[in-house]
C-alpha cells in the first residue's frame, strides 16, 4: 500500500501548492489529477458510481464532499481538501486543510487558521494513540479528549473513519469520539483512514441538492485533516505521508517504523 499512499500525499502536495486566492477547486483538482497520474495511479474518488472528480474540495462551511467547480477562492477562505490513488491494487485516502493567504478579516482569518491547528493535532492524536492502543476506539477516545481540551469545537459523528485496502472504505469504522465500546483489536495487518472533522459551532449538518456536499446547518467553518496509517510488527506507518509521519509523531516520543 506504500506507492498508493505516496501518490496520495503527491496530490494533495499539489493541491495545497495550486491553492491561492482566483483559482478556482476546479484547478485544484486538476492539479491534484496531474500528479496521481504522474506516480502511476489513477483517482480512486473517480471510481466511486456517480463522482467524475479526483478530489473534494469544501469551502468555509462545506466541511466534507464538496464537488470541484468553478467557485473562485478568495482572501482568508478555508478549504478542505480530500483526495485518494488508486495503485498495484490498493488505495490511499487523506485530506489537508488550508486557509487561503490574505482576507481583511483577520479575526475570522484566526479562528479559521485555529479550527485547521486543532483538526490537524487532533489527527496526530489519533495516530499517536493507535501506535499504543489495544483497541481500535481508544483512536477516538484520543480525538475527542484533545479537541474537548482546545476549545467549544463541533466534532462531526455522522461522518467518521474507516478501514482502507483494496477498496477505499472498508471496515472497520474509525469514530472520532468516545464511544460505549472497545471496537476490534489493533494488531499487525491494520490500515485504516482516521479523519477528524470539526466546526467551530454545532456538529449538525445536511448534505446539499447535489447529494454530495455536507454543510454545517448553522453555517460556522469546518475542517477536516486525514491520513491512512497501517498497523505493522514493527510498530505504525503513515502511509500517506512523504516521511511515514515522523514528523507528526515526533511530539509524541514516537518513531514510525518502515516496512522490514
Amino acid at each position: 500500500m506504500v506507492p498508493a499512499g505516496l501518490a496520495t500525499a503527491a496530490s494533495l502536495k499539489a493541491a495545497r501548492e495550486a491553492i491561492a486566492a482566483g483559482v478556482t477547486t476546479l484547478q485544484v483538482d486538476a492539479a491534484a489529477e496531474r500528479a496521481i497520474v504522474a506516480a502511476g495511479g489513477v483517482s480512486n474518488f473517480q471510481m466511486v458510481p456517480g463522482y467524475r472528480h479526483t478530489i473534494c474540495a469544501s469551502v468555509n462551511e462545506d466541511i466534507v464532499h464538496a464537488i470541484p467547480s468553478n467557485r473562485v477562492l478568495q482572501p482568508g477562505d478555508i478549504i478542505s481538501v480530500d483526495s485518494g490513488a488508486y495503485l498495484d491494487g490498493w488505495n490511499g485516502d487523506a485530506a489537508i486543510t488550508v486557509v487561503v493567504p490574505g482576507g481583511e478579516d483577520l479575526d475570522a482569518v484566526a479562528e479559521r487558521e485555529e479550527l485547521s491547528r486543532v483538526t490537524e493535532q487532533a489527527l496526530w492524536h489519533g495516530i499517536a494513540q493507535l501506535a499504543r492502543a489495544r483497541h481500535l476506539n481508544e483512536v477516538g477516545a484520543a480525538i475527542e479528549d484533545f479537541v474537548r481540551s482546545q476549545g467549544d469545537y463541533g466534532i462531526l459523528e455522522n461522518y467518521v473513519g474507516h478501514g482502507v485496502g483494496r477498496d477505499m472504505h472498508e471496515d472497520p469504522t474509525v469514530f472520532n469520539y468516545r464511544v460505549n465500546r472497545k471496537g476490534p483489536e489493533v494488531k499487525p495487518g491494520l490500515v485504516v483512514a482516521i479523519e477528524p472533522m470539526l466546526t467551530t459551532g454545532s456538529n449538525e449538518t445536511f448534505v446539499q441538492e447535489d447529494g454530495w456536499t455536507v454543510t454545517t446547518i448553522d453555517n460556522s467553518m469546518g475542517c477536516q485533516w486525514e491520513h491512512t496509517v497501517a498497523v505493522h510488527h514493527d510498530g505504525i506507518w503513515v502511509l500517506t505521508a512523504e516521511d511515514g509521519g515522523a514528523a507528526g509523531l515526533n511530539q509524541f516520543g514516537i518513531t514510525p517504523k518502515p516496512f522490514a
